[in-house]
């Protein structure tokens, strides 16, 4: 028991242990994510608009915050395209010059600020008309450029007025757009709420000056009563943004909701007013959350449904029970070298990728995909067996990419480890689509006739083979890599690994001086690595 001398700092302390330990029982808002800022300083030498997640001391040149990621990247988008600013990744002064402009400044998306011969002082002029939109001067902008055009009219420069025309169309559509969002500019979060027997929807809905300018929303595994999911969620969600509205429109009275006031006013400087309407338009805006609540949940609950009936359908083809946990193999290698095996996982339906494993197999000669197997099955089972981490729960279904003979083997070493778990093969149509189950007796179960279930498993499938073969690109990359600087006297595994960090490629090390190598290698290392390669070219 921690004891304080409040109500209001037991509220804090409690969101602040939720957040840190998780528990298991407890009410948790899973997406703690804080609302994302744009930042944008005008000392740097060349301003660019980039987007963050929280302020961190220089809030100055910081605007925001906003409700969500996408609200904030359209925003971005709508700004860069309006003022035709670059929407690469190159930086300035370092890259100018280098290279051909992109495809937005041939499609007259972007000056080519990329360019020698481009005004610092027009980009510096442009950047701070961004400025001024995300401060939502759009009238300041626009009369700027309108004065700009019609003096480039005066002086007959009309493609000059025209570009400007064409700018400051976009400046006043953007302007009309109100393209803000919740944050400091919103001034009503409206909450809704729905649940069922398993599962609860929040929602937060965000207006500013009554317009709906974006929505958020949790799925909760609770059946709690609706009072403590709002309660819960309320601090916790608010808390973690670090920004609270003007008002929040709430479904349900809340005990606390003086205490929870009283938080918001001393954590954000501001009072945040909590109402319950019972009639009128803010009665229809809650009314409209708890909708958009309902549907979301329903969504979910219909996806897991789908999910839920074709694993029952898989079982009462495969004359087993509904499959939970689904583990399936594939073997992947070139002509008998860099072979590696995937194990990827499915969990209700769902791929779970914090439990895919990769496996190098070990003391094999030549290329031989049933020892190859049987070598991945029984690593995978000796280590269930164990209970060691990470390999302890226990597989409902095993499915092997190939035939009868695959299937069989992993058997042979279920049984050898007298372990009672349903095998299958996955059998391939000339397609490369998995158009049958294969027992380890040679029984083929067709699945192509539901198309559930054929997806499914062709999901599995392509998943498995993904997961392999990214693998053995990998390891056979890294292998080709390392070979080229074998046989170099004085260079061990170290200085390979020291080489390539510090020259990124084998090109790099072959094109080097023996001074840029005596950077890194002693005397001898180096007239090594450059002798090698230079009498190999001769």
């Amino acid at each position: 028991v921690i004891v304080t001398a409040t109500e209001l700092e037991a509220l804090v302390l409690e969101c602040s242990l939720i957040k840190r330990h998780m528990p298991k029982y407890n009410i948790l808002l899973k997406d703690d994510k804080g609302f994302p800022y744009l930042y944008l300083d005008m000392k740097e030498p060349y301003p660019a608009i980039r987007l963050v997640s929280k302020v961190n001391g220089d809030s100055t040149n910081c605007y925001g915050p906003y409700g969500s990621r996408g609200v904030t990247q359209e925003l971005l988008k709508t700004i860069i395209t309006a003022l035709k600013l670059p929407d690469c990744k190159k930086q300035f002064p370092k890259d100018l010059g280098k290279g051909r402009p992109c495809l937005n400044y041939h499609m007259n998306l972007c000056e080519g600020w990329c360019q020698v011969g481009k005004s610092r002082e027009e980009y510096i002029s442009r950047m701070e008309q961004a400025r001024q939109l995300l401060l939502g001067n759009h009238r300041q902008v626009s009369a700027q450029i309108k004065e700009q055009m019609l003096a480039a009219s005066e002086t007959l420069n009309f493609e000059l007025a025209a570009s400007l025309r064409d700018r400051l169309k976009s400046v006043e559509a953007l302007g009309q757009k109100q393209l803000v969002a919740a944050g400091t500019q919103a001034d009503t979060d409206v909450i809704g709420l729905a649940g069922n027997e398993s599962k609860a929807c929040f929602t937060v809905l965000h207006f500013s000056c009554g317009s709906l300018l974006d929505k958020e929303y949790e799925i909760l595994n609770t059946s709690d009563e609706p009072e403590a999911i709002l309660s819960a969620m309320l601090s916790q969600y608010y808390l973690n943004r670090g920004y609270a509205p003007k008002q929040i429109l709430l479904p349900i009275e809340l005990d606390d909701w003086e205490l929870f006031e009283q938080l918001m006013t001393q954590k954000f400087g501001r009072r945040t007013k909590l109402h319950t309407p019972q009639r009128g338009d803010s009665a229809g805006l809650v009314k409209m959350a708890n909708m958009n609540a309902a549907e979301e949940l329903e969504r979910i609950i219909t996806k897991e449904e789908r999910h839920r009936n074709t694993l029952h359908l898989l079982g009462r083809m495969l004359s087993i029970p509904a499959p939970r946990r689904i583990e399936s193999f594939d073997i992947s290698n070139t002509s008998g070298t860099d072979i590696v095996a995937s194990m990827v996982v499915f969990t209700d339906g769902k791929p779970s990728k914090k439990d895919y494993k990769k496996f190098a197999l070990r003391d094999m000669e030549g290329q031989d995909d049933y020892a190859s197997m049987q070598q991945v099955i029984a690593r995978r089972c000796v280590h269930l067996v164990n209970g060691d981490k990470g390999f302890s729960d226990r597989p409902d279904l095993m499915l092997i990419d190939g035939g009868t003979t695959h299937a069989r083997t992993a058997l042979n070493v279920l049984q050898q480890l007298e372990l009672d778990i349903p095998v299958f093969g996955m059998v391939k149509d000339d397609r490369h689509r998995t158009r049958a189950l294969v027992t380890p007796n040679g029984e083929e179960i067709r699945i192509d006739a539901q198309q559930a279930v054929f997806a499914f498993i062709g999901t599995i499938q392509e998943e498995t083979h993904r997961f392999a073969i990214t693998y053995h690109r990998q390891r056979r990359s890294n292998r080709l890599k390392y070979s080229a600087l074998d046989n170099i006297p004085g260079i061990g595994s170290k200085r390979k690994q020291d080489l390539l960090k510090h020259f990124k490629s084998v090109t790099a090390i072959k094109n080097a001086s023996v001074e840029e190598l005596l950077r890194i290698l002693p005397a001898d290392a180096a007239n090594s690595v450059y002798t090698h390669f230079h009498e190999t070219k001769e």
